[in-house]
């Protein structure tokens, strides 16, 4: 692409409006990143808003914010809480509530009119949001439940075995209600009801935590389902985390219970408590005998209780609730929204065993549940659903991957007969289904599949002319949501399923790409504070189910990274703000255990994971292949250091800064001293984990890096075929580098391979999601899950950053202001990117085919960007249009934008 005459056009579709008021509208309206939330427990809640309008070079000069108590008062602008008066500021994004103290559990309606370089916009339209309750003495629910094993083959030991627990509680209202906001934690996991409807479509409420350090409760607005006489509230209970899965090597921290409270606001005035208490009715005799995450769900059709939810039913043979203890942690509003049904797929197809057994293949490793629209049964004789993501040779379910879990599901017909049917407290990580004890095969129109993951937008997509690129894009789109699951998780199919730190170290920036993670994320690092040691140490798997505190440095980097994704793709600061006192008290943990003589001693994992010399091994034998553990170590601990600097000044902890700039200096020679061979210009015994570390990181000594780089491409290319050599630490900052440094053709060729190791070797043996090992088909069954992300290292953000040029300008943050610099491998002729942003969505196209180039690029309202193209280009500039300044450079084309649709071609 040298010497290409580039012609920089503006195309932009300009709204057809009687006013340039009408040309500019704001939306998106947020508090604390969700829309409409109900129970906010942040007392001076933070709004967002995005502006969109045809008009090119748009940016906010001011914003005026009001809110009131009621959707009237506002629009009238009576009685307001807040009025920010004009704010001249080019700020939408999490903008800090300043008005008069926010009350517990009221009400609260919000609004936002902006002025801009071209006009003032209208007010927004009248969003809303409600306070959780601030005060502990305001509730008056008591926690209650069944306290004590009932039912046959029920235990706490082992793999345990409970039946969920059916609560009722009947109230009448006597008068319309205005409002009624239901307050509710039901742990392990619940679905409400008021009057036999469920109150919310969220799964697995509330979301999973440290229960002994914090409970989350969950806040929903019922006013439609009320009645004006008899009412019914009922919960339905299941297990989840609480009461887990494996005693001994997870956690069981009690039997279920329930803590509720439901306050009604009448129309004349008066309001009425209704809570979780002595009053209230229970059984463990229902269809659910049994529900365990691992293990799967059974439910027993003789045993319905039809219209149990509802005020009709004779509960009179239920018992008296049990007032159960308190969980200990602190009742918190959940941050987060929970976990739904995102997506419903068909399956495309069935074999047929000869000894009666069906395999249902869903045709996507996915994560959720099988629904079963209608089946023909036999009364009292079970059938069984089991899961798996593969299937041996024979087309048997491959099951060894699995390892203690039994993944299966059970129903018992109640009657001869055709049933629907679906679990409430289990989800598979499956793409076969073994289905036994059906007499006549079914039809596959009798299912579905439901596909769960936290609830949040998709807000990335990405093609190219590479079909490997393109299918690995899509197996890491259904393996990141399908490991999002109230925490980030290691994998979702075997007896494991936790939130392992390592995965996800700087695999969470290019996630957040894809999906809007920030509310998930930021409950996550709150999960790792309070799975911390009174000492400081980290557990590296948090919350923390399996505590595991290694005193290294490796995975538990991973909290430091994911507070720094929050600012630096949303603009979040205040988990760095909130979690800087523990995070440097991790630090001097480390210092005082793990370090000698500024070197980080301690490691347990390795560079997990690398492509071992033989595909039957899970790990490498070889030591040539195996980067030391102080390597790993002490790189990591300098980078978080560096990251402190960068908290501390953002906190205002700068006090702070000398003994971190001191101390990260003084690993630096150290390590440098210890490890860096100056005559060879490498690290170590040579690995390319070794070496990309310390170049990314920012440990190589000045002037070597050149030579370092080169000794990185040289063991890539000759030792391993330009294929990947690293394992989860390394494989962070692979891509990038090489692409830095000038070898963007080398990156392409691994992210592209198809030969092993690479992804395209999964996506060559059939693979749809994103493998824990490199040879996933061929090793020890032992931990070769079928669906990990921890291996994309930083494949997404080389996607986004690299070829589709969509990337943070050095300083800012959440996108504001864009470098939009995109690289063009050899052979590479086409990338269409978007990100929906906080500020919008940028897009960007690019297309190369022969000599001809052209690139359209979207740039949102109130950001801007720098466009870099690095050849020498002749070009015709137009006057205005969003085109703010262009310069020629030694190095290519500079080109400054507002925001706006831009074409730039040779066409």
């Amino acid at each position: 692409m040298k010497n290409i005459h580039f012609l920089i056009g503006l195309i932009l579709t300009v709204l057809i409006a009687g006013c340039q008021e009408a040309r500019m509208k704001v939306v998106s309206l947020k508090v604390e990143m969700q829309e409409n939330p109900e129970g906010v427990e942040v007392t001076n809640p933070r709004f967002s808003w995005q502006i969109t309008s045809a008009i090119p070079d748009l940016v906010q000069q001011s914003y005026r914010i009001q809110a009131a108590r009621s959707e009237d008062d506002l629009n009238k602008e009576e009685n307001l809480v807040w009025d920010s008066g004009t704010i001249e500021s080019d700020l939408s994004v999490l903008i800090p509530y300043e008005g008069e103290k926010l009350l517990s559990r009221y009400a609260y309606f919000w609004r936002v009119k902006v002025t801009t370089n071209h006009g003032e916009t209208g007010w927004s339209d009248v969003n809303n949001w409600s306070m959780g309750i601030l005060n502990k003495t305001e509730w008056k629910a008591k926690w209650i439940g069944e306290d004590r094993l009932s039912n046959p083959g029920e235990t706490a030991e082992g793999s345990t075995r409970l039946a969920a627990r059916y609560l009722r509680k009947f109230f009448t209202a006597g008068k319309k209600a205005r409002r009624a906001m239901l307050y509710v934690s039901g742990l392990g996991s619940y679905e409400a009801y008021l009057n036999g409807k469920r109150v919310s479509e969220d799964v697995f409420a509330p979301t999973v935590s440290w229960y002994p350090e914090r409970v989350y409760y969950n806040v929903y607005d019922i006013t439609s389902l009320m009645k004006k006489n008899e009412n019914l509230l009922a919960v339905k209970l299941g297990n989840g985390r609480y009461f887990g899965m494996r005693q001994s090597d997870t956690q069981v921290f009690g039997l279920p219970r329930l803590l509720a409270q439901l306050e009604i606001e009448y129309s004349d005035g008066t309001s009425e408590l209704i809570v979780s208490d002595e009053s209230w009715k229970i059984t463990s005799k229902g269809p659910i005998i049994a529900n365990n995450e691992f293990d799967g769900e059974e439910y027993d059709a003789r045993l319905e209780m039809s219209q149990w939810n509802k005020a009709g039913f004779d509960d009179s043979n239920w018992e008296a609730v049990d007032i159960m203890g308190d969980p200990g942690g602190k009742l918190t509003a959940q941050p987060n929204p929970n976990i739904r049904v995102m997506e419903e797929i068909s399956p495309i197809g069935m074999i047929e065993l000869h000894d009666g057994r069906f395999i249902l293949d869903m045709g996507q490793n996915m994560v959720g549940w099988l629904k079963i629209t209608k089946l023909y049964g036999k009364k009292d004789q079970p059938i069984t659903f089991r899961f798996a993501e593969l299937l041996n040779p024979d087309s048997t379910l491959y099951l060894a991957n699995i390892r203690s879990a039994k993944v299966a599901d059970k129903y018992i017909p109640g009657e001869n007969g055709s049933f629907s049917w679906e679990p409430s407290f289990v989800y598979h990580g499956f793409r076969f289904v073994e289905i036994t004890g059906l007499e006549e095969r079914p039809d596959l129109s009798s299912f579905s599949g439901k596909v769960i993951y936290d609830r949040m937008e998709t807000t990335g997509d990405f093609k190219t002319s590479n079909e490997i690129i393109n299918q690995t894009f899509k197996n890491a789109y259904w393996g990141i949501r399908g490991n999002y699951r109230g925490m980030p998780t290691d994998c979702p199919q075997r007896d494991e399923r936790q939130g392992w730190l390592g995965d996800r170290a700087t695999g969470c920036f290019g996630e957040a790409f894809i999906f809007d993670n920030a509310l998930l994320y930021g409950k996550w690092v709150q999960d790792i504070e309070d799975s911390q040691s009174p000492e400081g140490s980290v557990s590296v798997v948090s919350p923390r189910y399996w505590t595991i505190y290694n005193d290294d440095v490796t995975w538990p980097a991973a909290w430091f990274y994911a507070v720094k994704m929050l600012y630096y793709h949303y603009g979040n600061s205040e988990p760095i703000k909130k979690h800087y006192p523990s995070m440097k008290r991790y630090l001097e943990r480390i210092q005082e255990v793990s370090m000698q003589d500024c070197i980080l001693t301690k490691d347990t994992y390795g560079d997990w994971c690398m492509p071992p010399e033989r595909q039957d091994l899970i790990h490498s034998a070889d030591p040539a292949r195996k980067t030391a553990g102080p390597v790993l170590s002490t790189t990591m601990y300098y980078s978080l250091l560096n990251l402190m600097t960068e908290f501390a000044e953002i906190t205002g902890h700068r006090d702070d800064i000398p003994a971190y700039e001191e101390l990260a200096a003084n690993i630096r020679n150290a390590y440098n001293a210890a490890y860096f061979n100056t005559d060879s210009a490498r690290y170590d015994n040579n690995t390319v984990t070794a070496n990309i570390l310390s170049l990314q990181l920012g440990l190589a000594p000045e002037g070597y890096e050149k030579r370092l780089f080169e000794n990185i491409v040289r063991k890539t290319e000759l030792d391993f075929d330009s294929h990947v050599s690293t394992g989860v630490l390394g494989i962070q900052h692979l891509m990038r580098g090489l692409t830095q440094h000038g070898n963007v053709d080398l990156a392409y060729k691994i992210a592209t391979n198809t030969s092993y190791p690479s992804w395209g070797y999964m996506i060559e043996k059939g693979a749809t999601t994103i493998w824990e090992l490199w040879n996933g088909d061929t090793a020890d069954p032992a931990m070769n899950s079928g669906n990990h992300v921890m291996l994309l290292g930083d494949l997404l953000i080389w996607y986004y950053e690299d070829l589709a040029g969509i990337k943070n300008y050095p300083g800012s943050v959440a996108y504001k202001k864009l470098l939009m610099e995109p690289k063009f491998p050899e052979g590479h002729s086409h990338v269409k990117a978007s990100y929906r942003s906080v500020y919008g969505e940028i897009k960007s196209e690019w297309l190369k085919e022969g000599s001809s180039f052209s690139w359209e690029i979207t740039i949102p309202a109130n950001t801007s960007a720098i466009v870099r193209l690095p050849q020498e280009i002749i070009i015709i500039q137009p006057e205005g249009n969003g085109i703010r300044k262009v310069n020629e450079t030694d190095s290519g084309l500079v080109i400054e934008l507002g925001s706006g649709a831009y074409r730039l071609s040779n066409i």
